[in-house]
């Protein structure tokens, strides 16, 4: 030990006596009873802002709660904290019901319409993309109770790329599954709250998705309409996969590369995004040769 640091060791010793401790512990004592009330103002004040997030969201749906805390369940992710009542078994239950609702609501709609065309009709409705933009709309993710940064950041730039597809981007943007987790999960929370009631839950699901999508305003995935458009005009397509390699898919039409698509998170984002620029630079050039599209 060093010699400059024997002596203040030996009178700070004498000073802690014994009176000294019972003085000062005191205070101490003291001084931790103002932590502990300051702990428990902030455990009110939290309480009260959850209270106040439950108000605000049975506004948001149109429904009143008898139990709460399955509100409250429905926003919270696994990753809130370790012990945490998450919102996955509402959400499998809101995802089931959620899809027969649509269905029945399709099937009596549209009594003429065959099953190849409801199923996507019904895919376009409930898919990630179309449950995280009724998220957003309805402004859920702010009341996201969850503990990854990543998320935030994830929803962020969801939320920024938005304006460009005002409806739906139809495979060519990565929405966050936690924002369409959320939605099946309030979905799946008012319907355990209501004694399993189609109809109430029906009521709610309705303003969650609205805009609803029609027959009239449904869009082909852009793989899809590529090939079909190619196919009639007798034009070779061919897709080249480097996902693997650099994030990339690029497809050639009769040999020229007509598209190149990137997504290092989702593949099959990446294969659209391809798949719809070579699409547009096809009607383009098909159009110049004034052929019938």
């Amino acid at each position: 030990m060093e010699s400059w640091l024997r002596p203040f060791l030996a009178q700070t010793l004498n000073w802690v006596s014994t009176q000294n401790l019972h003085k000062y512990g005191a205070v101490l004592n003291r001084f931790l009873q103002g932590i502990l009330a300051n702990e428990e103002a902030t455990k009110r004040a939290l309480q009260d802002d959850k209270s106040q997030n439950v108000e605000e969201v049975q506004k948001i749906i149109g429904y009143d709660f008898n139990d709460r805390n399955l509100l409250r369940q429905a926003f919270t992710h696994t990753s809130y904290h370790k012990d945490c009542i998450s919102y996955e078994r509402l959400e499998y239950v809101g995802d089931s019901v959620l899809n027969f609702m649509i269905t029945k609501e399709h099937f009596f709609k549209y009594p003429n319409l065959p099953p190849g065309l409801l199923s996507p009709l019904r895919a376009a409705n409930v898919d990630t993309e179309k449950l995280a933009r009724a998220a957003v709309k309805h402004s859920f993710h702010k009341y996201l109770q969850h503990g990854k940064p990543i998320l935030t950041r994830r929803i962020q730039s969801f939320i920024n790329v938005l304006p460009e597809y005002p409806l739906h981007s139809h495979g060519l943007i990565d929405a966050p599954k936690v924002l369409a987790d959320v939605v099946e999960s309030t979905i799946g929370a008012v319907f355990i709250d209501s004694n399993s009631s189609i109809e109430t839950t029906w009521e709610v699901a309705k303003i969650l998705l609205e805009p609803i999508i029609t027959p009239e305003i449904l869009e082909t995935n852009p793989v899809k309409k590529l090939y079909e458009t190619c196919q009639k005009h007798k034009l070779k397509v061919r897709v080249v996969d480097m996902w693997s390699h650099d994030g990339s898919f690029e497809v050639f039409v009769d040999n020229q590369m007509r598209g190149k698509g990137m997504c290092h998170v989702k593949k099959e984002i990446a294969l659209n995004r391809a798949a719809n620029k070579a699409y547009t630079e096809v009607i383009g050039m098909l159009s110049v040769g004034n052929m019938n599209i």
